[in-house]
């Protein structure tokens, strides 16, 4: 097994759950069970030289117990849609590859025609919570243009930030809660840590971070964008604890993972000294 396969392995099974990508009983042939409500696993053989070739999807290995007729041909067929308009020579594609399917998936759901219910059939739909009411309003807003970094693990813990613009703090606080509701899997993590930098009417300026448990993250994600000179752009960073302490190395990769984000959305330059690639921090 080559060090980038090994460290996608890690990553993709600390993101997404121990067992979402499994060695099989074939040689080079791993079991990926497809994250999210699918209940479908695919077999995709790497070969020796990956990633500098692709890795090949071979077939559906179960459609799951409450699968339904069709599902796993159509997931089958989105994924490797999915690797291939995410796959480019040299560099591990499955964490993209996933994110794409995701993606691809959410889209066709919007897209199908929507199913009338009878309102007597569940009378339970009607929740007069504010959280109902919050979460209903986020569900509703449009995905927002999140540029994502590559992960970054290190012992176990993975990290990975998401950046975007942003015009206000109404629509930074919008994006946050929109991606909590929305993806069990970041809403699950160990930390979200996140900053805002906005300029506003009237040479105002506004500047927020929060670093939910991860103590003066924030204040540290929110000095680097100070020192980057960013203004309206928010970031988050997820980290998912992989059971061994990382002490203060915890807030170098934190913001090494927020500058790839930031790198990837056009707002700062590559330096030469940047190492790519998963697992390369």
């Amino acid at each position: 097994m080559s060090e980038e396969l090994k460290d996608e392995l890690e990553a993709i099974n600390s993101i997404y759950g121990d067992g979402c990508l499994v060695p099989s009983n074939d040689v080079n042939v791993y079991v990926l069970k497809l994250p999210g409500e699918s209940s479908s696993s695919l077999r995709i053989e790497f070969p020796p030289t990956y990633p500098t070739v692709p890795p090949v999807v071979l077939g559906t290995n179960s459609t799951g117990e409450h699968g339904k007729r069709g599902d796993a041909a159509r997931e089958l067929s989105l994924f490797c849609q999915a690797l291939d308009t995410v796959y480019k020579p040299g560099d591990v594609c499955l964490f993209d590859a996933i994110e794409e399917l995701d993606r691809l998936l959410e889209s066709g759901a919007r897209e199908a025609p929507e199913i009338q219910d009878d309102p007597s059939d569940d009378i339970t739909d009607a929740l007069p919570t504010s959280k109902a009411a919050v979460d209903e309003i986020n569900l509703s807003m449009p995905e927002p243009p999140w540029v994502i970094s590559d992960p970054f693990i290190e012992l176990r813990s993975t990290f990975i930030a998401r950046c975007a613009r942003v015009s206000s703090t109404e629509q930074a606080e919008a994006f946050v809660q929109h991606l909590l509701s929305t993806d069990k899997r970041v809403r699950t993590a160990t930390h979200n840590i996140t900053a805002w930098r906005i300029k506003g009417p009237n040479n105002t300026t506004f500047q927020d971070c929060n670093d939910d448990g991860e103590t003066a993250a924030g204040g540290r994600l929110l000095h680097l964008m100070q020192l980057m000179d960013l203004w309206n752009v928010m970031v988050i960073v997820t980290r998912w604890y992989g059971g061994h302490k990382l002490g203060p190395r915890r807030f170098a990769l934190i913001n090494q993972t927020a500058r790839d984000a930031f790198v990837k959305a056009g707002l700062v330059s590559e330096t030469r000294n940047k190492k790519k690639g998963l697992g390369k921090s």
